[in-house]
């Protein structure tokens, strides 16, 4: 009702130019602060070209029994402590969440219709929800880099598990929980007066239960290949963009299923 009220006077005063632009639904379209888009530039150039860095820097590999190699990345260097290897895997997973995810995420942090600073502070919260996921996601690779360095046994059983993750994250997308993070995630509606950097943690949050599903395909199929990094950043972004994200979430899901199920067979012959 409000912005009908505005639109009427601003036709009587003249100013048409200020008219705010809708969407053939009749949505309101959010512009793009100049100030807070040149910090995204900035912040997605400089995010690629560090990922496509680290790519070269941690893309050493071993061959592990049982057919498979194992990054490098789960492990220290000689004379590097635990903690400057964490660092260095935060950084890289920091680089490559906001390379694949911003130009996905700009649509949701705009509907918000905030300020610039405000905008940068709802960023800020969103990528550190996927910092704190990179975290846990290190933690688990250490761990099971560690028990295919100690047992052969487990070690001949990695390719087997990695097909059943894919037939997981293949089944996932066909969830109700997949669904629910993905409409979420496409659209932040929020409180005006909530705080944005809770509102930017509440958008990754829900973004990263959606993105379960092509992240793991991404982790068990290479997290350090070029190519499979821009294949998932695309899916995700289609998922968010596109507007039948259930039809994309399924093709992705049964791709996944068949790729699992062809991993696991290969490897139990």
């Amino acid at each position: 009702m409000m912005l009908e009220m505005r639109t009427a006077a601003l036709k009587q005063s003249g100013r048409s130019d200020q008219l705010p632009q809708k969407n053939s639904d009749g949505s309101v379209i959010s512009s793009l602060p100049a100030e807070f888009a040149a910090v995204c530039v900035v912040a997605f150039v400089a995010s690629v070209a560090a990922t496509f860095y680290f790519c070269r820097s941690m893309c050493c590999e071993m061959e592990m029994p049982g057919g498979w190699t194992m990054s490098m990345m789960w492990t220290r260097m000689p004379g590097q402590t635990w903690f400057a290897s964490a660092t260095s895997f935060l950084l890289m997973w920091l680089a490559m969440m906001v390379a694949m995810m911003l130009p996905s995420a700009l649509p949701a942090f705009l509907s918000t219709r905030r300020g610039p600073a405000s905008l940068s502070v709802i960023a800020a919260g969103y990528f550190a929800v996927w910092l704190a996921a990179g975290a846990g996601l290190y933690l688990i690779g250490v761990l099971v880099a560690d028990a295919a360095m100690r047992w052969d046994s487990f070690s001949r059983v990695v390719p087997m598990l990695s097909g059943a993750a894919l037939v997981g994250a293949g089944i996932f997308q066909f969830t109700r929980w997949k669904m629910t993070g993905l409409l979420h995630c496409r659209c932040s509606s929020c409180a005006e007066r909530e705080a944005s950097f809770l509102l930017g943690w509440k958008q990754g949050a829900a973004c990263c239960l959606c993105c379960i599903g092509p992240m793991l395909i991404l982790i068990v199929l290479g997290m350090m290949n070029p190519l499979m990094i821009i294949g998932v950043a695309i899916i995700i972004a289609a998922e968010k963009i596109l507007p039948r994200p259930d039809v994309v979430a399924r093709l992705v899901g049964i791709s996944a299923i068949i790729a699992g199920v062809v991993e696991t067979g290969i490897h139990a012959l």
